[in-house]
């Protein structure tokens, strides 16, 4: 074992030492012979500790992305092929497989219509050629997916300077898309055919990530991820279109992380111990108020910028009783339509006492979509709507969004009653 650790860590010094030969000018090819001698063969993470060797070495991630594509030229002959292994159906690293395939039937539908382009095709040429690169842009959701489901774990153990330098590639191909999506939006014939080589730049660069993703990203992953990293991958969340499709029968489960009672609440996403719920609900820029499906007050976020104070009174109250009178039967009505399915959103806004509230009731539900109970969710947006321009730069100061909340303003009565 210790034999193998040590020839493990002599390719990756060695292939640090002529990578860096390569970044100092000597010629790839030059390179390329001294990496094929390497004794033995590099295993995809060797590569990726080599790269993050070098960036804790002071080289800079833009140097290293910059010089990419040459890497890749000159220690394929050093690369050893992964062994093939089998892959249960449905496991995130087959489904990455099933995207990139895709995306080369793309890359080929492009390429033609480019071709056709170039030939002396028309208008319904260009056509069929934009079609064809609005099709190629859904490279982002697979980029979007590799970055929040993969790259967390490869930094988790230890490859964050890969995961970035990754990421700049990434970014470099979604650049040269969307200024061939602009330039194609409105060009006629002779400025389409114009834009054949920024074409090609863009589909070589497309799969050239292909081809680290397959030979370096993927085997390093498999190598190196836990079955419960995998099952937490496969388990994401579908936010912003980053869960990988189906198929994905026949993956377990993973195993999450067991907390006694005391210790804090296991969630799907993640944990947090109690006093992080308690810090993170005093912490939260808008006022929470949850009414279980008895209509009875079960719980209530507590901070110094509470539009609408908030007592322990009111915990196990009907939250009619926690409204004037004149106010019940609105309340009625939402939550009505919350139970039957009818609706699962209401909305208010007024002015009170120098801020502009705005108040929301969410209908909670199960994945099931029965009902849960219903949240009420209160925030001063006026330093919202006073925002104008933009904030890029990093500043500090009274005028952010909710500072002016820090300041108590007494009791109110628009939501419940305290």
């Amino acid at each position: 074992m210790s034999e193998t650790i040590d020839n493990q860590a002599d390719r990756v010094r060695r292939l640090k030492s002529v990578i860096a030969e390569l970044h100092r000018g000597m010629p790839a090819e030059a390179v390329k012979a001294k990496v094929r001698d390497l004794a033995g063969r590099a295993g995809s993470s060797e590569i990726l500790s080599m790269e993050q060797e070098l960036l804790a070495g002071g080289m800079p991630v833009a140097e290293i992305q910059a010089m990419c594509d040459l890497h890749s030229r000159v220690r394929r002959g050093a690369l050893a092929p992964h062994a093939s292994q089998a892959l249960v159906p449905g496991h995130p690293i087959g489904l990455f497989r099933l995207g990139n395939a895709a995306l080369r039937d793309r890359v080929l539908r492009f390429r033609t219509h480019m071709d056709s382009v170039l030939a002396g095709g028309g208008e319904a040429a260009i056509l069929a050629w934009r079609q064809a690169l609005h099709e190629l842009m859904d490279v982002e959701k697979h980029y979007e997916r590799k970055e929040r489901l993969l790259f967390p774990f490869l930094e988790r153990h230890g490859f964050s300077g890969p995961a970035e330098v990754m990421r700049g590639r990434d970014d470099e191909v979604r650049g040269l898309l969307k200024n061939l999506t602009e330039a194609l939006a409105h060009a006629d014939v002779e400025e389409a055919r114009l834009l054949a080589a920024a074409g090609e730049a863009a589909v070589k660069a497309m799969e050239e990530m292909i081809c680290k993703e397959e030979s370096i990203l993927f085997p390093a992953c498999l190598d190196t991820f836990t079955e419960d990293e995998w099952a937490e991958i496969r388990e994401a969340p579908p936010r912003h279109g980053c869960r990988l499709e189906e198929p994905r029968e026949g993956h377990p489960p993973g195993g999450a992380v067991a907390l006694a009672p005391n210790e804090g609440v296991q969630l799907p996403t993640g944990h947090l111990s109690l006093p992080q719920l308690a810090g993170l609900f005093r912490t939260l820029p808008v006022d929470l108020t949850f009414v279980g499906p008895d209509d009875r007050v079960a719980f209530f976020s507590e901070g110094p910028g509470r539009v609408f104070t908030r007592s322990k009174g009111i915990l196990g109250r009907k939250v009619q009783q926690c409204h004037p009178r004149d106010s019940q039967d609105v309340v009625n009505r939402i939550l009505d339509d919350f139970r039957r399915g009818r609706r699962s959103v209401a909305e208010f806004w007024i002015r009170f006492m120098g801020r502009m509230v705005h108040t929301r009731f969410l209908a909670v539900r199960d994945e099931a979509g029965a009902y849960l109970g219903a949240l009420e969710m209160t925030q001063d947006i006026a330093p919202i709507q006073r925002l104008s321009g933009e904030r890029r730069l990093l500043e500090y100061g009274n005028d952010a969004p909710g500072e002016e909340g820090k300041k108590s303003i007494g009791a109110g009565n628009f939501g419940l009653e305290s």
